[in-house]
């Protein structure tokens, strides 16, 4: 089975980071990985690794801030994440990412707010608005 370039670039950013040991930095220069000039921040929770490949322009602290947020979301979403979680909810996962990332620009960094939206956006895909039941009895006249 032949390997693309991305996944062999997953490949060799996740054996470069789980070979490191835990004293040291969380952030780490790739010269030869990607194309440009481009800084793998990471941290590690239990068992999952959190990776995140920025440009050396990005503040390494920041990310650092920032797969803190994402992770606390995760957790308080799925009340205690697990790798589980991750892998059978990657759309979910993926949602909690763009509301705190935007076009590459962090928006959002409070997760109850990241957490309301979410609630929002469930109400609308899978119920009703109970808004809408006082207007329909104003087109609908009652039986009688």
């Amino acid at each position: 089975m032949r390997k693309s370039g991305a996944n062999i670039r997953f490949r060799e950013c996740y054996n470069l980071v789980t070979k490191r040991g835990d004293e040291l930095c969380k952030f780490v220069e790739c010269e030869n990985l990607f194309e440009e000039e481009t800084l793998v921040v990471y941290r590690k929770y239990a068992t999952l690794f959190f990776i995140f490949c920025v440009d050396k322009a990005e503040s390494e602290l920041g990310i650092i801030d920032l797969i803190q947020v994402f992770v606390e979301t995760l957790d308080k979403y799925f009340e205690n994440v697990c790798e589980l979680d991750i892998i059978f909810h990657m759309d979910k996962v993926n949602y909690i990412l763009d509301e705190i990332v935007v076009g590459g620009l962090v928006m959002e960094p409070n997760n109850a707010d990241i957490l309301a939206a979410l609630a929002a956006t469930k109400r609308e895909e899978y119920g009703y608005r109970p808004s809408a039941l006082p207007q329909m009895s104003r087109i609908m006249p009652a039986s009688r």
